[in-house]
């Protein structure tokens, strides 16, 4: 295989040894997102993957019932948590890493490639000498390939942009945390026309990620209601999606994709929760500083998007 990151990533799917993490699924229907803690059963170390802010976007509250869940949960199980870990810069919600990390410690990681994105809406929001595009408002950047470990489980980090420029995949033991590149099979795949998005992009990504044994578990950040379906999922498989994935199912070749893709895309409005997510986001989740009156702000960019 002449992917490294990939074959490596292949190799612990395959082996023993990694281990199998332990998987809790929260699920925020207010944004259809699902937030994920993993942890290792013998060392009791764990992993929390695109937590949710409650934000209630007429009033501007927020509020942490989502992230008190996931307290709750990681105290029950007496659980060490280590990191803090986004797939991208969600366009849909707002992260709750910084309230998680005050409360439970750990490191909050991202693509390396975010940088990307702070240049881009750092300009939209003007963002000015107080917030550095660098990406250091994370304590950890991933580039493809890397390796870290949630205990005694190995993970390794896959670069599957096209949905945005930064996007992850965490292989974490025998399972991959897509974040927003495919949905489930009968829903298909993420749109790819945001700033940095690119169709043809993303098509490869996905067939990077299906180049995986058949039977490695994928985890979705979000699942919605096709017709025909009257409940939430968010698991299934690399076979699965091979076989019923609508968008991107074996035989789909990459020109047929981009068409879909890209008419597809041209129909669809803006999320709902864009503007506030991406400038609270790309800061790691944190929010802007308070303004001389004590209130913190989020900016509204007129007649530019």
């Amino acid at each position: 295989m002449s992917d490294p990151a990939l074959a490596s990533a292949t190799a612990q799917i395959k082996t023993a040894q990694t281990g199998v993490p332990i998987i809790k699924s929260f699920f925020d229907k207010a944004t259809n997102t699902v937030s994920y803690v993993v942890h290792d059963s013998v060392s009791l170390r764990g992993a929390i993957i695109d937590s949710v802010l409650d934000y209630d976007a007429a009033s501007g509250r927020t509020s942490f019932s989502s992230a008190d869940a996931i307290i709750a949960y990681v105290g029950e199980k007496e659980l060490a948590i280590d990191w803090m870990l986004e797939t991208h810069a969600h366009a849909d919600h707002l992260s709750a890493a910084p309230y998680l990390q005050q409360k439970l410690g750990g490191k909050i990681a991202i693509g390396a490639s975010i940088t990307l994105v702070q240049n881009v809406f750092g300009k939209l929001f003007n963002a000015g000498t107080e917030f550095e595009r660098d990406g250091s408002d994370f304590d950890a950047l991933f580039h493809d390939g890397d390796h870290f470990h949630i205990g005694n489980l190995d993970v390794t980090v896959l670069h599957v942009p096209g949905h945005t420029p930064a996007d992850l995949a965490y292989v974490i033991g025998d399972a991959v945390f897509v974040g927003d590149t495919m949905f489930m099979p009968d829903y298909g795949t993420a749109r790819a026309d945001f700033p940095g998005g690119d169709a043809r992009t993303l098509f490869r990504s996905l067939r990077r990620i299906l180049e995986l044994p058949g039977d490695t578990r994928l985890f979705m950040c979000h699942d919605y209601l096709p017709e025909g379906r009257e409940h939430f999922v968010w698991e299934t498989t690399v076979a699965e999606q091979r076989a019923r994935n609508v968008h991107a199912h074996d035989g789909i070749t990459e020109d047929e994709f981009v068409a879909m893709r890209e008419k597809r895309d041209a129909g669809l409005d803006m999320p709902k929760l864009i503007l506030p997510s991406i400038q609270v986001n790309m800061r790691a989740g944190h929010l802007p500083e308070p303004e001389a009156n004590g209130v913190r702000y989020l900016k509204i960019p007129l007649d530019t998007l």
